[in-house]
C-alpha cells in the first residue's frame, strides 16, 4: 500500500514550485524590459504571465512531450540565459531545457551546452525599430494594440505611434476609444496603462504617446508632422482590399509599407510560416496577412501536403459571428447574414479554399470551401475533410501534426491539444494560429479519407499572425531559438 505525502508537505512542495516560478518571472522581465530577450515556452507567452500559469503550462508540456521536467529545471536554464550576453532574441526556454534534459547535460554544463546552442545569437545585424501605424481601430485593431504595447520591450522592435480612423477626435470619441482599448467583453481587461491626452489628441499607453490621427483618406496624412518616419502602416478597414486602393497609403508621407489584415487581390498573401520566403519582401511595399481561417488551415495543410500528399477536399467552418452581421433581424445586402447573429446558425461563403492556393500554390483547385456563423462571439472551428494520396491512420496523422506542434517551422503556429473536454472557449486567447484537436481526428476504413477539427481564436490568433508578418516584412526579426 502506497502512502501519500501529508497535508504539509504537499504545501511545502507546491509552495518551492511557486517560488521558483516567481524568480523565473522576475527573470523573463528583465530579459524582455532590459535587453530585448523574450523567453517563451513551448511557444507559450511568459511575459506579465502568473505563476500558477507558469506551473500548469509546465504540467501541459509534460503531457505533451513524454518528457520529465520541472519548474526548477526551466529556472536553472533562465538563470544560466540571464548571465550571458546575448542579443535581442525570441528563446524558447522549454525546448532548451528539454534539450539539455535529453542529453543528460547536468547543472554544471549546462552553461557551457547553452552557450553552444545559442552560439549563432550574435550573428545577426543590429536591429533597427520600426514605427507602426493602425489604420482603423476595430476588434483586430485594438488587439493588435495592445500585442504592440505588450511586446514594446527594450524599444527595439515594432513601435506603434499612431492610430487613425475616420471620426473626429472629439474628448468624446477619445474617452470611448481609450475604453474600448481598456476593456474587452472577450479578452478581459488590457494588463497596461491607458490615460487620455485630448489636447493633443492622443492616447498615453503604458507612459508611450499614440497619437490619434482624423482624416477620410489615406493620402491626406502627414505622418512626419508627428516625427514618424518609414511606418509600416497596417489596415485593419477592410475598405481597400487590392493594390490600386491600398497603395493610397504610400502616398502618406512617413509610410513605407502596408499590411492589409484581410485577403488582398493583386498582392502577396502571406501566411506566416508557410509561404513568406516565397514573397521577396524588397520587391514589394503593400502584403495582405490573408484571413483568420486561411491562417488557421494553411499550416495543417503544408503538414499533410509535404509529408503524405492532398488529392483534394473541403473545408467547413464553423466561424464565430461578425460585426458584419445583424444583431436583430433586418435588412443585409448578403443572403442570411440579415438574421440575428446571437440567435442563428448561418450559412454563408467563405473564400478560404480559394485562399489556400495563394499560399500552397500546389492545392489550386484541390478544395472547396464554405462557411456557418454560429452564436458565439469568438472561437471557430475549421473541419477539414480530406482525401489523400497514400494510406494512414489515426496515430500517423496525429503524431505528425504533433511533431510540427514540437519542431520545425510552424511550431508558433500549431499547437496540439490531447484534452477531450477542449470546447470554444477554452481556445480564447490562444496565439496559435491553429490548435488541432486530435481526439476528433477521423480515418476512414481504407486510410485514404482524413478528417480533423482545427480550433482558432480568430482574434487573437490572428492578430498574433499578423504581429509575426510585420516584424518580417519591417526585417525587425530577431534571431529565434525554437
Amino acid at each position: 500500500m502506497s502512502h501519500k505525502p501529508s497535508f504539509d508537505l504537499e504545501i511545502k512542495s507546491y509552495r518551492e514550485q511557486q517560488n521558483a516560478a516567481v524568480s523565473l518571472i522576475q527573470i523573463v522581465s528583465n530579459l524582455w524590459y532590459n535587453h530585448a530577450i523574450e523567453l517563451v515556452f513551448f511557444r507559450n507567452q511568459l511575459i506579465d504571465v502568473k505563476s500558477s500559469s507558469i506551473l500548469n503550462l509546465i504540467k501541459e508540456s509534460v503531457l505533451l512531450t513524454d518528457e520529465p521536467f520541472n519548474i526548477f529545471d526551466t529556472l536553472h536554464t533562465a538563470q544560466v540565459l540571464e548571465k550571458l550576453t546575448l542579443s535581442p532574441a525570441r528563446i524558447d526556454i522549454g525546448k532548451l531545457t528539454l534539450q539539455g534534459k535529453k542529453q543528460t547535460i547536468d547543472n554544471n554544463d549546462l552553461p557551457s551546452f547553452i552557450t553552444n546552442e545559442l552560439k549563432d545569437i550574435n550573428q545577426q545585424a543590429e536591429l533597427k525599430p520600426r514605427d507602426v501605424v493602425l489604420y482603423g481601430f476595430g476588434r483586430i485593431g485594438r488587439l493588435l494594440a495592445r500585442e504592440l504595447m505588450h511586446k514594446a520591450g527594450a524599444g527595439q522592435q515594432l513601435r506603434l505611434r499612431a492610430i487613425v480612423t475616420r471620426d473626429a477626435n472629439d474628448s468624446k470619441s477619445i474617452l470611448k476609444r481609450a475604453t474600448l482599448l481598456k476593456t474587452d467583453s472577450i479578452h478581459g481587461a488590457f494588463e497596461g496603462d491607458v490615460q487620455v491626452d485630448i489636447p493633443n489628441q492622443a492616447l498615453i499607453i503604458n507612459g508611450i504617446t499614440v497619437h490619434l490621427i482624423s482624416a477620410k483618406q489615406p493620402e491626406d496624412i502627414d505622418y512626419t508632422y508627428y516625427g514618424i518616419q518609414h511606418a509600416l502602416v497596417v489596415d485593419n478597414t477592410g475598405a481597400f482590399r487590392d493594390e490600386q486602393e491600398l497603395s493610397r497609403h504610400l502616398k502618406s508621407k512617413g509610410t513605407a509599407q502596408v499590411l492589409l489584415t484581410a485577403p488582398g487581390k493583386g498582392i502577396p498573401n502571406i501566411v506566416y510560416a508557410v509561404n513568406e520566403n516565397d514573397i521577396d519582401v524588397q520587391k514589394h511595399a503593400i502584403f495582405s496577412a490573408a484571413s483568420c481561417t486561411t491562417n488557421a488551415i494553411s499550416p495543417i495543410l503544408a503538414v499533410l501536403e509535404n509529408k503524405i500528399g492532398i488529392e483534394k477536399g473541403h473545408i467547413e467552418t464553423i466561424h464565430s459571428y461578425t460585426n458584419d452581421q445583424n444583431l436583430v433581424d433586418n435588412m443585409h445586402k448578403k443572403s442570411r447574414r440579415g438574421r440575428a447573429a446571437a440567435l442563428n446558425m448561418v450559412i454563408t461563403e467563405t473564400g478560404a479554399g480559394a485562399a489556400v492556393s495563394k499560399v500552397l500554390p500546389s492545392l489550386k483547385g484541390k478544395l472547396t470551401s464554405n462557411a456557418i456563423r454560429v452564436p458565439v462571439p469568438n472561437g471557430s472551428l475549421a473541419i477539414l475533410n480530406l482525401e489523400i494520396k497514400s494510406k494512414t491512420t489515426v496515430e500517423e496523422i496525429n503524431a505528425l501534426l504533433k511533431e510540427a506542434s514540437l519542431q520545425g517551422d510552424l511550431v508558433e503556429q500549431i499547437k496540439f491539444s490531447k484534452d477531450n473536454e477542449l470546447v470554444s472557449s477554452d481556445i480564447i486567447g490562444s496565439a496559435a494560429a491553429a490548435i488541432v484537436d486530435a481526439p476528433a481526428t477521423i480515418v476512414s476504413a481504407d486510410g485514404r479519407n482524413v478528417i480533423l477539427y482545427v480550433w482558432y481564436d480568430n482574434e487573437y490568433g490572428y492578430s498574433h499572425q499578423v504581429m509575426r508578418l510585420s516584424r518580417h516584412i519591417t526585417g525587425v526579426r530577431r534571431y529565434t531559438y525554437y
